[in-house]
């Protein structure tokens, strides 16, 4: 009996040992998730990139702005000398918090009158947004102690004292429903890892079966393949998008105020690209089970953790914000929640369609030339 369990465990081992590939994904696998989540899974809520739009330019004016920049929550992106300035800036991602100073500022209280400062707070990050808010009022209230204690120490105990009052508003989702941040986000994390496992299937199924030798005899081009063979993936899930959309807007009811055209071309783009990347992943696998391995490995916990679904690339450590510069859902994640949530015009998405673009063409350069190298 024992010689048989033997004799069968020896086996295993051999066939084991013979695909390195599968070896090698079973020992790298565990610690490449722990490496990733771990880096990636960020609770904390830090560099925070703000903007000031001051109308004072006073010495109390630059003071209150100090309070902000000396914390390690905010990360000062600048200071504004224009209206309509920040909505511009917080609706392409580059701030999260605008808070405008008044003109009466120093006057009003060196005046021993209360002003009021209103704060702007991006909304598509409802959780956070609360935690900002929160930033926020604890360091203005830290600024009003200290004018307190300087009045207190010039004019005594017993007068009125001045105070920076707070009139937060939230942009995008006045209602903070997490709704509307995460089925959004949901939308480019789906998109990402659905079309790439199956498109990274194709190819490696025929080499399984034997069918793709008929390919490397026959005389197809390599584009004519791969191009050949990305269509119909394309197409399929160009139909889960539209399926998804209605699905997020008629039943989901999330609120979307930008342009349905907009968000399809820029969708088309993002699955042309995912597809391309799961027929490199097929062409380069030598089994389904490794195919499949290497797409989540790749795709869905990447887009989970780094791509600024769970929370802005901002907050994440300088590993994380390097590799998220490598994951088209990072791209398509700014479009598909500026687009729903903020209305981004085909201009302010721009720039992230052309690193979609630019993606797409390198990695069906990619694919076209591994698969030329299988034949030769």
């Amino acid at each position: 009996m024992f010689k048989r369990i033997i004799a069968i465990i020896g086996k295993e081992t051999r066939e084991l040992l013979r695909d390195p590939l599968y070896l090698g994904l079973a020992l790298v696998v565990p610690m490449m998730i722990i490496i990733i989540m771990g880096e990636g899974m960020t609770l904390d809520v830090k560099n925070i990139p703000v903007a000031f739009y001051d109308r004072d330019r006073s010495a109390a004016s630059r003071e209150y702005i100090s309070s902000f920049t000396n914390s390690e929550y905010f990360k000062l992106f600048g200071i504004l000398d224009r209206e309509g300035q920040a909505e511009e800036l917080m609706a392409q991602g580059k701030i999260r918090l605008c808070v405008e100073i008044p003109e009466n500022f120093s006057e009003r209280l060196t005046g021993n009158k209360p002003v009021s400062v209103r704060v702007s707070v991006d909304g598509s990050f409802p959780s956070r947004s609360e935690v900002i808010t929160g930033y926020v009022g604890a360091i203005n209230q830290q600024t009003n102690n200290l004018l307190i204690e300087r009045y207190k120490s010039v004019y005594g105990q017993n007068i009125s004292l001045p105070s920076a009052e707070l009139i937060a508003v939230s942009w995008y989702n006045p209602t903070l429903e997490s709704k509307n941040f995460l089925v959004p986000g949901l939308i480019s994390t789906i998109l990402m890892f659905y079309p790439s496992l199956l498109a990274a299937l194709i190819v490696v199924r025929e080499k399984e079966v034997g069918t793709i030798y008929n390919l490397y005899c026959s005389p197809v081009k390599g584009w004519e393949v791969v191009i050949g063979k990305a269509v119909p993936y394309i197409v399929i899930s160009f139909v889960a998008y539209l399926l998804i959309f209605l699905l997020s807007v008629l039943f989901f009811e999330v609120r979307f105020t930008g342009s349905f055209v907009a968000l399809t071309v820029s969708a088309l783009l993002f699955l042309i690209c995912t597809v391309g990347y799961g027929l490199l992943v097929s062409i380069i696998a030598s089994s389904q089970l490794a195919a499949m391995f290497i797409t989540i490995l790749t795709t869905m916990l990447p887009s989970f953790f780094y791509s600024g679904f769970l929370s802005p690339v901002t907050s994440q450590s300088a590993l994380g914000q390097f590799i998220s510069i490598f994951l088209p859902s990072t791209y398509f994640m700014y479009i598909v929640r500026g687009i729903y949530l903020k209305g981004a015009s085909f201009a302010i998405i721009l720039p992230d369609l052309l690193a979609l673009l630019i993606y797409a063409i390198i990695l069906y350069f990619l694919a076209i030339n591994c698969f030329r190298k299988k034949v030769s």
